[in-house]
């Protein structure tokens, strides 16, 4: 079911972008898009979102074991200015009440977002895992910090916390076998937003049930047009797009014949993934 009041928040803070009808994003992957996702925006707004990733960043390359208290700290400050963030941080809370377990964990970067406050707030202790697939632990208000190590983590229960689940990549790849590893166990998470592009039935795979606040999905967007965060004609690109992403490539571009070539003329990010289009054969 849709939090209502996310999904406002996700789009007052431009967490949901849906494109203009006559210019759609670019997607990594060399393909187009009527809207874009940035889950993490919804902490305050995008320069927030992308000032505390720096603070991630730096912090994590200072050194890991005092990372996860500086990271916490400026999230703590956030939690208390923005409301946003705060409604977001406790509904998530609200989510992680229904659940056993005895560690929070987050990936590297944007798990943090989502996963250190509710740990501090259910007194938890937090496991922050970093892309090298080590991790440190640290109590639930960040002041002792030691590095991961099965010798007190064996047979414990984690809760994974997240932004977004597209693909649940980074629980196949990394946020699943690294807990594990450490001997814990892991049969629950909650994220934000499902993007709902198979992420389900990937956990579902690694024995692990799945959560979340909201969806990217037609009743995301029914909301939307009611609320008038979009219009009519951004709406009907959407659920063009939703019904199927590979057609709705295809026939904008028919419709829209010199677009490649305007985007390479425009140098940049759209010059490369106009020419990743081509060379993928999309267009």
């Amino acid at each position: 079911m849709n939090d209502v009041r996310i999904i406002a928040d996700l789009f007052k803070t431009e967490a949901v972008r849906v494109a203009p009808e006559e210019t759609p994003f670019w997607y990594t992957s060399g393909k187009l898009g009527p809207f874009y996702i940035n889950t993490h925006f919804i902490v305050k707004s995008e320069d927030e979102a992308n000032r505390m990733l720096k603070v991630i960043e730096d912090s994590i390359k200072e050194d890991k074991l005092t990372a996860p208290k500086k990271i916490f700290s400026e999230f703590l400050e956030l939690y208390k200015t923005s409301e946003t963030f705060k409604n977001v941080t406790d509904k998530l809370v609200e989510a992680a009440k229904k659940y056993d377990f005895d560690y929070i964990s987050g990936g590297e970067r944007r798990d943090y977002f989502f996963s250190m406050l509710p740990a501090y707030i259910l007194g938890k202790p937090h496991i922050t895992i970093f892309k090298d697939c080590s991790a440190v632990v640290t109590d639930s208000k960040f002041d002792d910090a030691k590095v991961a190590d099965k010798s007190f983590l064996e047979g414990k229960k984690v809760f994974h916390m997240a932004d977004l689940i597209t693909e649940a990549s980074s629980y196949e790849r990394a946020w699943v076998p690294v807990i594990r590893g450490l001997g814990a166990r892991i049969s629950d998470t909650v994220a934000v937003v499902d993007r709902h592009q198979n992420g389900r039935k990937v956990l579902e795979g690694l024995g692990v049930s799945m959560e979340t606040l909201t969806g990217i999905d037609k009743s995301m967007f029914d909301h939307a047009l009611e609320s008038s965060y979009i219009n009519k004609a951004q709406y009907d690109l959407v659920m063009k797009f939703l019904d199927d992403p590979d057609n709705y490539m295809k026939d904008f571009i028919a419709a829209h014949p010199t677009f490649i070539d305007e985007q390479i003329a425009l140098g940049g990010k759209a010059k490369e993934r106009a020419e990743l289009a081509i060379s993928k054969g999309f267009v």
